[in-house]
C-alpha cells in the first residue's frame, strides 16, 4: 500500500460523536489503513486521536504537533481539531516524512472490535502515555479487571486500579513517572474486582526527540510472601484517616523544579518584552502564568520540605492570592467568584503558601463541578477560637458514602472522569493538620457543598 504523500497540503477528515473516522481525504485514510483500520472505525492513530478528544473535552478548537506513524515512515504533523456538533473535524497539516520509530509494543486488530490492543506475548502487559492515560491493554489483564479494552483506551490507569503504598509510604510508579524512570513492585487493586490484587512494572517509553512519552509494563500477581493489599472497602477512611506519605520525596521534588524553572524564567521573558514588542494582554498572560508557577515552586518546596513553622497569616491575602491563580479557570467555565470578607481583619496560625494552596486545591473542584453561571463563594469567619475559610458551590453535591472516601489519594466523586488526578483534597488535608487545622465537608446531593479550612486563630 502506498504511503501518504509528502506534501499534500491540509488534509480533512471528521470524527463521529464516538470516535469514527466517518470521512477523511486520501492521506489520512492510507494512514489509517495503514495501521490496519478503515473508515467507519475508531481512529487508529493515537495522537491525532488525543488531539480530538481533548477538544471534545475543553469544548474548544485544539491544534498540537504531533507524529503519526506510517507503514514505511512516520510524519510530523501538525493536528488543528475543531468542534461540529457532536462531530470533531480534523485538518492536518505539515506531512514532513521523518524515519520510523522502533515499534513499543506489537500491536494487532481485535478480531471482534474496532480498537487496537496489546498483542499477549506475556500475561498482563499494559501501556500509557506520559499522563497515564492507558494505550494498550493486553486482553487477559482487560478480562480479569473485568474491562473492556476498547472503551479503556485513553481513560487514566488509576480509573481501574486503586495505587496503593509500600510500607515506607512510597508509590513506586509515582516515583517513576516523577523520575521519568523505570519502577517495580507497585501494589494495586482492581477497582471493579476486589479480589484482584497486582504487582505492576513498568519501563520507560520515549519519543523520537527522546522525551518521556509513558511506560510499558506488566501487572502480576504478588508473590506469596509479600504482605497483600489491604482491602479498604470493608473500612473506608475518614477525613480524620492518616494521610502520611503524601508529600514529595527529594527525587520528586528535583525532577518537578527543573521544568518549572524553565517555564517562569521563559514567562519572564514574555513579560520584559526582550524580543520584541508585544500585545500588553499577552504580556498579562505570562505575568500570570509566571505567578502560577512560582506559586507552585512554593507549594513542592513545602511538600517536600514540610510547611514552615506556623506564624501569624492574614487569611484575607491568602484567599485574594488563591482566588487570583484560579480566576482564569473560573471565566473559562463562566463560574462567577464571590469573596466575603470576615467583619474584621482575621489571622490564623498556618503558613501562607500552605493555607493558599488548600483554598486553590478546594477552589478548583469548586469551579470545575459547578454548573455555568452558579457562582462559588469564599467566607471568612472566626467562631470558637478558630479561623473558618469555607468555599460553597452550588455543584452536584457529594453522597455521603463519598465525604470520606474523596479524602483519600486517587480518589475522586466520580471515577469516570477524565480530568484531575485525585490528589488535591489528600494533599489539602495532609497541608492544613500539618498547620494544626483540619478541613471538614458538609454536603447534600443536588444542593452543592461547604468546604471549611480551620486553623487556629493567631
Amino acid at each position: 500500500m502506498a504511503s501518504a504523500p509528502d506534501d499534500p497540503g491540509v488534509v480533512a477528515g471528521r470524527l463521529d460523536g464516538d470516535g469514527r473516522l466517518v470521512s477523511a481525504d486520501p492521506p489520512l485514510a492510507t494512514l489509517q489503513a495503514e495501521a490496519g483500520s478503515g473508515l467507519g472505525a475508531r481512529l487508529a492513530l493515537p495522537q491525532i486521536a488525543a488531539v480530538a478528544r481533548l477538544a471534545r473535552q475543553l469544548g474548544v478548537p485544539v491544534a498540537r504537533s504531533v507524529i503519526a506513524a506510517g507503514a514505511r515512515e512516520d510524519y510530523d504533523l501538525w493536528v488543528r481539531a475543531t468542534l461540529d456538533g457532536d462531530e470533531v473535524v480534523l485538518a492536518i497539516e505539515g506531512w514532513r516524512p521523518r524515519p520510523p520509530a522502533a515499534p513499543r509494543l506489537d500491536l494487532v486488530l481485535a478480531a471482534d472490535d474496532d480498537s487496537t490492543v496489546a498483542r499477549d506475548p506475556a500475561t498482563g502487559e499494559w501501556a500509557t502515555d506520559a499522563e497515564l492515560k492507558l494505550t494498550a491493554l493486553a486482553p487477559d489483564l482487560a478480562e480479569r479487571l473485568e474491562v473492556d479494552p476498547a472503551e479503556a483506551m485513553g481513560q487514566p490507569l488509576t480509573r481501574y486500579l486503586k495505587l496503593d503504598e509500600d510500607d515506607d509510604g512510597t508509590l513506586p510508579l509515582l516515583a517513576g513517572l516523577a523520575g521519568r524512570a523505570p519502577f517495580t513492585g507497585q501494589k494495586a487493586s482492581a477497582r471493579n474486582v476486589s479480589t484482584i490484587i497486582l504487582l505492576l512494572s513498568g519501563e520507560v517509553l520515549r519519543d523520537e526527540a527522546g522525551k518521556f512519552a509513558g511506560f510499558a509494563g506488566r501487572a502480576l500477581p504478588p508473590h506469596p510472601a509479600l504482605s497483600l493489599v489491604p482491602d479498604r472497602s470493608s473500612a473506608p477512611a475518614t477525613a480524620g484517616a492518616s494521610v502520611a506519605g503524601d508529600g514529595l520525596n527529594a527525587e520528586l521534588d528535583r525532577a518537578l523544579r527543573t521544568p518549572l524553572d524553565r517555564i517562569i524564567a521563559a514567562a519572564d521573558k514574555i513579560v520584559e518584552r526582550s524580543d520584541g514588542p508585544l500585545r500588553s494582554d499577552y504580556a498579562g498572560y505570562a505575568g500570570d502564568i509566571a505567578a502560577a508557577g512560582r506559586h507552585l515552586m512554593s507549594v513542592i518546596r513545602s511538600m517536600s520540605e514540610g510547611v514552615a513553622a506556623p506564624h501569624r497569616v492574614d487569611l484575607s491575602a491568602c484567599a485574594d492570592e488563591a482566588i487570583a491563580l484560579v480566576a482564569a479557570a473560573a471565566e473559562v467555565r463562566g463560574v462567577p467568584l464571590t469573596l466575603e470578607p470576615a467583619a474584621t481583619p482575621l489571622f490564623a496560625k498556618g503558613d501562607a503558601r500552605g493555607v493558599v494552596q488548600v483554598i486553590v486545591n478546594i477552589l478548583g473542584n469548586a469551579i470545575r463541578y459547578s454548573p455555568p453561571g452558579s457562582p462559588v463563594a469564599i467566607s471568612l469567619a472566626a467562631a470558637a477560637g478558630r479561623a473558618r475559610v469555607t468555599v460553597a458551590d452550588r455543584g452536584p453535591g457529594i453522597a455521603a458514602a463519598d465525604q470520606q472516601r474523596i479524602f483519600q489519594r486517587f480518589e475522586r466523586v466520580d471515577d469516570s472522569e477524565a480530568d484531575g488526578t485525585g490528589l488535591g483534597l489528600a494533599i489539602s488535608l495532609r497541608l492544613a493538620r500539618q498547620m494544626g487545622g483540619e478541613i471538614s465537608l458538609e454536603s447534600v446531593p443536588g444542593e452543592g457543598s461547604r468546604f471549611t479550612l480551620e486553623l487556629a486563630l493567631a
